[in-house]
């Protein structure tokens, strides 16, 4: 019975996603799909201290595995 519930979960979520994620649609009945678009976010501003603390927790991860092992 627990396998039952753990695979209606994952159903679940896996198509909870799409919902989630899905935008409402402004069908005004012209059909056009150009124009309307909201400008692209930067994302290049925060992406050197992302890749510092990346590799500073890759280094952590790694001298914890190797303290265990």
């Amino acid at each position: 019975m627990k396998n039952i519930f753990k695979y209606y979960l994952l159903a679940f979520v896996l198509v909870s996603d799409f919902a989630m994620y899905a935008q409402p649609g402004d069908d005004d009945g012209g059909g056009g799909l150009e124009g309307g678009d909201p400008a692209p976010a930067p994302i290049n501003s925060k992406l050197v201290i992302l890749a510092i603390v990346g590799v500073l927790f890759v280094l952590y991860t790694f001298r914890n595995n190797k303290r265990t092992v």
